[in-house]
């Protein structure tokens, strides 16, 4: 019998093996089934803890971040709403400040049609102001606030306990969800002619 020719590469690497060179060393990681490396048991588990831990850590940021996103635009949101109804709500006030000059300015008389129209509008509009966040400012007898009072008078004091406290409003002030949107005009007693 013959024995079949063999390559001087094939005779080093012996029966049954596939070649020296292509031999793992143990201390170097090797590949297993469908080319996924294999690393040793106590580095891999070591290495794949820091992963996760670092994944989890970027997992908590991102969710965080998108926590924060979130309440930070629904803020947003309602803010500029308000914004938006304080808006509307300064466009009538000149209509709320009509409708009291009507009430007023004359005497309630029954068979007047017309003005007691004007005066259930002016009720109905106001309930639904103040039931949106709408305040009235008439400051008649406290004491004078320069943060939501305008004066533009001054009258002398009859004694010490009316010294800077309102006596009269000119214009009545309002506050929308508690912002100020309109000082009140109005008129204070100072002993000294001056606020």
């Amino acid at each position: 019998m013959k024995k079949p020719d063999v390559t001087g590469d094939e005779r080093d690497a012996g029966p049954g093996s596939e070649g020296a060179a292509s031999r793992p060393d143990p201390a170097e990681t090797a590949v297993g089934a469908g080319g996924l490396p294999l690393e040793l048991s106590e580095g891999a588990v070591k290495r794949l803890e820091e992963e996760l831990a670092e994944v989890r850590d970027r997992y908590v940021r991102l969710a965080a971040e998108y926590d924060n996103f979130r309440k930070r635009i629904a803020k947003e949101r309602v803010e500029l709403g308000d914004r938006a109804q304080a808006a509307l709500v300064i466009k009538l006030l000149e209509v709320l400040d009509d409708l009291d000059r009507v009430e007023r300015g004359s005497t309630l008389n029954e068979n007047d049609v017309v003005q007691q129209a004007l005066v259930l509008i002016e009720r109905k509009l106001r309930k639904e102001l103040e039931a949106a966040g709408l305040e009235r400012l008439d400051p008649v007898g406290a004491p004078f606030d320069p943060s939501v009072h305008e004066a533009v008078s001054v009258v002398p004091a009859h004694d010490g306990a009316q010294d800077h406290t309102v006596s009269a409003t000119f214009q009545a002030g309002y506050r929308f969800k508690g912002s100020l949107i309109r000082p009140a005009r109005v008129q204070v007693f100072s002993n000294e002619g001056h606020v």
